[in-house]
Parts: C-alpha cells; structure tokens; sequence
C-alpha cells in the first residue's frame, strides 16, 4: 500500500517508466479507475496536475474506446437494417 502521505502522480502511477504507447487502454481505464476510487475514498492523495500532463492519458483512452464502440454499435445497426442478426 502506498504511503498515505505521499502524493502520487496520476500518469506515473500508470505509465511507469513506459511511454504512452507502450500501455494498452484496458489498463489505462483499469488503473485509472482504481487511482480515482482510492483517491476519492481517501485511501491516497494525488498531486494536482495540469490537465494536459495526467489526465489526457485517461481521456485518449476514452476517446479511443468510445470510437471502437461506436464503430461496433454502427456494424450491429447495419446488420440489423440488412435484417442480419
């Protein structure tokens, strides 16, 4: 368990020593997760960061699940109005 006095850095805490890249958006959505409910049960502190230095890390891989789902949801929809199950 991390030192409760210690204040992690969100993208740190993620990345490691790995360059964005390197790190697949299930784990960036996993480990954010579990860094925000800690965070917010007050079992750590993080440092408060500027936007474009942590959380853009959080919101690429959100932007890139949502277009994935988005493209899923679109090939359902044609499938269904081709009456395709």
């Amino acid at each position: 368990m991390p030192d409760p006095d210690r204040e992690l850095n969100f993208a740190r805490a993620i990345l490691g020593e790995r360059s964005y890249r390197d790190v697949p958006d299930d784990e960036v959505l996993r480990e954010a997760e579990r860094l925000l409910t800690e965070w917010m049960a007050g079992e750590l502190r993080m440092e408060r960061p500027k936007l474009y230095d942590h959380y853009a890390l959080l919101f690429l891989a959100l932007l890139r699940r949502t277009r994935e789902l988005e493209a899923r949801v679109g090939e359902l929809e044609a499938r269904l109005s081709e009456g395709r199950p």
